[in-house]
C-alpha cells in the first residue's frame, strides 16, 4: 500500500513536471512563430480573426490532458464568470449562437412566457439564425424596419408592429453596437411583452455602463471564431429568471432533470408510472444535446479576461479608420454611436451615400482585389431571402432603410490583429479608388 502510494506521488510529480514543460513550450512557440500575427506585406485585412496566444493553448492542453473532452467543471466555471461580467444571475452555455436563440426562444415557449404561434418582433436586417430559430419553435417572426445610423431595430416601427398575438420583442445589437434598450424596455413594459437580446455581435458593449445581454428577460450570445471573443464554436443563454434557467438547462441536454436529489442515493425517480427509475435518464421535456466541451470553455476563460482590452483595440483601429475615411463623407456613411454607448465594433460598417456615382459592388471588388475582405451587413432584408418565402412570416412598414442597407452597406475588419501597416493600408486602397 505505501508503495503504491509513493508509486502515485511519483507520478503526480512527473506529470506536473511534463506539463510545465509543454506549457513552456506552446510559450516558446508563440514568441517565435509569425504564423499568429498577421503580415500586412502578404496577407489579407481580413473581417474577422481569433485573436488569442499561448494562455488559451495552455488551458485548452491543460484540459485534454486531464481527460475532459464533454461537459463539464470549465463549462460551469465560464459560465459563472461570464454571467457576472454580463450582470445577470444565470449562464447557459451550448455549441453555438444559433443554438443559443435556439433554446432562449424553446424556454420562453415552454414557460409560458411566450405564446406558440405568436409573432416575434425583429429586425429586417440581421442574420438568419435570428428568424429561423424563431419559425423552429413556432412563433412568426415579424420584420419591422432599422435606422440607416445604427444599422438597429427602429423603436417606432416595433410600436407599430405590436397586436394581440405579439408575443416577444427580440432586439438585435448589430455589429457591436447596442439597441435602443431604454426605449425598447419602456414598450415592453407597457405592453407587458418579454425580451429576448440577441447579443452574439455585442461582446461588451453597453449604454451606460450596464451591458447588453442584462436588459431583457434573457439573452443569446456566439463565440464564434470570428466574433469579439471565441471559444471557436460556442454560445451562451444569459438570464436572471430561475425558471427560464433551470429549462434552459433541460433543452440543452437532452430534455432530462436540470438537479439530482444526492440525498436520495440513485434510482428515486417516481411519476407515476416510472416507479424506482434512474434520474439520470428522466427526461421531462423535449430536448436537443447542444452542450459545450471543457475544451472550448477552456479557450473562453483567458479569452474572457481578455475581452475589454480587445474591444478597446478595436475601437482605436475604428477611429482610425474614420480618421482616414471621413474626408470622403460625401460618399461614405461612416458609424458613430450614441452618447453614452459603447460600441464593441464587431466590424466596422459603411454605407454609400445617394451622392454616390459608383456602386458598392465596384468599391468592394476593389477593396477585395487590393486585399481587404468585406462582407455585407449580414443577410440584408431577410424578408426577401429565398429561405422563408414559403414560411409564414409578416412584414410591417415598407423598410425602406433595410433595403438602402441590402444594396447600399457592407464592413470590413476591425480584428486587434490589424495592425497599424495595414490600418494605413486599407486607408491608402481607399484613396486610390478615389483618384480613379
Amino acid at each position: 500500500m505505501i508503495g503504491t502510494l509513493r508509486n502515485t506521488q511519483r507520478e503526480v510529480i512527473v506529470q506536473s513536471k511534463i506539463k510545465k514543460q509543454i506549457k513552456n513550450l506552446i510559450k516558446d512557440y508563440f514568441d517565435e512563430s509569425s504564423n499568429f500575427k498577421l503580415n500586412p506585406k502578404k496577407d489579407r485585412v481580413t473581417v474577422g480573426y481569433p485573436c488569442y496566444d499561448n494562455r488559451e493553448i495552455e488551458r485548452a492542453v491543460e484540459c485534454l490532458l486531464d481527460l475532459r473532452l464533454s461537459q463539464g467543471p470549465r463549462v460551469e466555471e465560464f459560465q459563472n464568470k461570464y454571467s457576472e461580467y454580463i450582470g445577470t444571475d444565470f449562464g447557459v452555455a451550448v455549441n453555438s449562437g444559433s443554438s443559443a436563440n435556439l433554446i432562449a426562444l424553446a424556454a420562453l415557449v415552454k414557460s409560458g412566457m411566450v405564446k406558440k404561434g405568436s409573432e416575434v418582433i425583429i429586425p429586417a436586417t440581421t442574420f438568419t439564425t435570428v428568424v429561423s430559430p424563431i419559425i423552429q419553435n413556432g412563433l412568426i417572426p415579424v420584420f419591422v424596419d432599422v435606422d440607416r445610423d445604427t444599422y438597429n431595430i427602429n423603436v417606432k416601427e416595433i410600436e407599430k408592429a405590436i397586436n394581440d398575438n405579439t408575443g416577444l420583442i427580440m432586439p438585435v445589437h448589430t455589429l457591436g453596437l447596442s439597441a435602443d434598450m431604454d426605449s425598447i424596455m419602456k414598450l415592453a413594459d407597457k405592453y407587458n411583452l418579454p425580451v429576448l437580446e440577441d447579443c452574439c455581435e455585442a461582446h461588451g458593449a453597453s449604454i451606460n455602463g450596464k451591458r447588453v445581454g442584462s436588459f431583457g428577460d434573457i439573452s443569446a450570445y456566439s463565440f464564434f471564431v470570428a466574433h469579439n471573443m471565441t471559444t471557436g464554436e460556442g454560445g451562451m443563454v444569459m438570464t436572471s429568471n430561475e425558471k427560464l434557467n433551470d429549462l434552459l438547462f433541460q433543452l440543452r441536454e437532452f430534455g432530462r432533470l436540470k438537479k439530482y436529489e444526492n440525498n436520495k442515493g440513485r434510482f428515486y425517480y417516481n411519476n407515476g408510472e416510472l416507479k424506482d427509475f434512474d434520474e439520470r435518464y428522466a427526461f421531462e421535456v423535449i430536448g436537443y444535446n447542444l452542450r459545450m466541451t471543457d475544451v472550448c470553455a477552456s479557450l473562453g476563460l483567458p479569452q474572457l479576461e481578455k475581452l475589454d482590452k480587445l474591444n478597446d483595440e478595436r475601437n482605436v483601429i475604428a477611429q482610425n479608420y474614420t480618421n482616414g475615411l471621413s474626408k470622403y463623407s460625401e460618399f461614405l456613411q461612416l458609424p458613430t454611436a450614441p452618447n453614452g454607448y459603447y460600441h464593441s465594433f464587431y466590424g466596422y460598417p459603411i454605407t454609400l451615400t445617394k451622392n454616390c456615382k459608383f456602386s458598392r459592388k465596384g468599391l468592394v471588388n476593389y477593396l477585395e482585389d487590393n486585399g481587404i475582405d468585406t462582407r455585407a451587413i449580414m443577410a440584408g432584408n431577410l424578408s426577401i431571402q429565398p429561405a422563408y418565402r414559403d414560411e409564414k412570416t409578416k412584414v410591417v412598414g415598407d423598410l425602406i432603410n433595410s433595403n438602402y442597407i441590402t444594396n447600399n452597406s457592407f464592413f470590413i475588419g476591425c480584428h486587434p490583429y490589424i495592425n497599424e501597416d495595414m490600418q494605413n493600408h486599407v486607408i491608402s486602397v481607399f484613396d486610390n479608388f478615389f483618384k480613379q
